[in-house]
């Protein structure tokens, strides 16, 4: 019987995995971010090949450990599924540094407080994806309807996974075109803000990294705290998108979760990375509306027609170039004046 579940075959891996992860948290936070700072670009180079090597590096753990325990098509197979899940989920990343950028924008934040916003950002991203993938694998594997004749084939249909591809398919095409409904909303209404506002008073001025501050001898919730609830509920938001997505890559929760955090935990370094020329990237959301609806496509017909995971890595990589391609050939000047003008800020 083939063990087609990484936890299965090594234990150690996961303790690795998690191990890796709070000391590169620990580090970052306790030693080269100790003080809050503004990131340069080549402190952000640095920190984003870190990332992306460490995780391509776990990928590459990934395929040794199936292809000593299961052999090499099996292996190839993780290996891909890891991929895929990956950049799927790092680009659907990216696409929440246009969000990012709007609400460090609305809230007039100084731009040596945005690593600590991103990085408790971050760790709220930790707990609910992991609530997300694995409780998303739960309900898939009891959601199997019993095997009927569709279309004069025998087929398995999966409840939540057809809602998903249905989902996908319209979340696809309405993020065909941007983000132009954002640029004017009020994130001082959003549902972070009106969770601090519930439990305390806002400050109406930043006191330097605080999240509390003491006015008139009351505990008030300054602006940043703010701030960090908005991006935590805005990334709650984008995994209603991406968590569904790589569902159709694997049934694994290992390399689900493992994949999706690599891709979050880069994230910070590529925003501060990518932040002043998000504008060259605007075509992106285009390849990301093409990226969903595929995906969404692949779940539906997945009873009688099953894409291999090498096959999707090919589709998703060669639509994220295409679309940085033309992103680059074509950027958004309206974008770059706004960028311009928080620069200010």
């Amino acid at each position: 019987m083939v063990k087609q579940n990484i936890l299965d075959l090594h234990p150690a891996l996961v303790w690795g995995f998690a191990i890796t992860v709070l000391v590169m948290l620990l580090l970052d936070l306790g030693i080269f971010n100790k003080k809050s700072h503004e990131v340069s670009s080549k402190e952000a180079t640095i920190w984003s090949v870190v990332w992306i090597s460490l995780s391509m590096i776990f990928s590459g753990v990934v395929y040794w450990v199936f292809n000593e325990a299961e052999g090499h098509k099996l292996a190839v197979e993780k290996f891909t599924q890891y991929q895929a899940a990956y950049w799927i989920e790092k680009a659907l990343s990216v696409d929440n540094l246009f969000v990012f950028i709007l609400v460090f924008g609305f809230f007039k934040v100084p731009k040596h407080l945005h690593h600590k916003v991103l990085f408790w950002g971050i760790i709220g991203a930790l707990i609910f994806r992991a609530i997300f993938i694995f409780a998303g694998i739960g309900i898939i594997n009891l959601t199997y309807l019993p095997e009927m004749e569709v279309f004069g084939d025998p087929v398995k249909i999966n409840v939540v996974m057809t809602l998903f591809g249905l989902f996908l398919v319209y979340a696809g095409i309405k993020s065909w075109g941007g983000h132009d409904d954002q640029e004017d909303e009020d994130y001082s209404d959003s549902a972070g803000a009106k969770l601090v506002k519930s439990f305390w008073k806002v400050s109406s001025t930043y006191d330097g990294d605080k999240f509390f501050t003491i006015q008139s001898g009351i505990k008030m919730a300054t602006p940043l705290l703010v701030v960090v609830a908005v991006i935590e509920f805005t990334d709650v938001l984008f995994a209603v998108d991406s968590i569904p997505a790589i569902f159709a890559i694997s049934n694994d929760p290992f390399i689900l979760y493992t994949s999706n955090i690599f891709a979050i935990l880069g994230l910070r370094s590529l925003y501060f990375l990518l932040a002043n020329f998000i504008y060259m990237f605007s075509k992106l959301s285009y390849g990301l509306a093409i990226i969903l609806s595929f995906i969404g496509v692949k779940m539906l017909i997945a009873p009688w027609i099953h894409i291999p995971s090498p096959v999707s890595l090919g589709i998703v990589g060669g639509v994220l170039v295409i679309s940085v391609i033309v992103s680059m050939l074509f950027p958004d000047n309206k974008m770059k004046k706004q960028l311009e003008e928080n620069e200010n800020i």
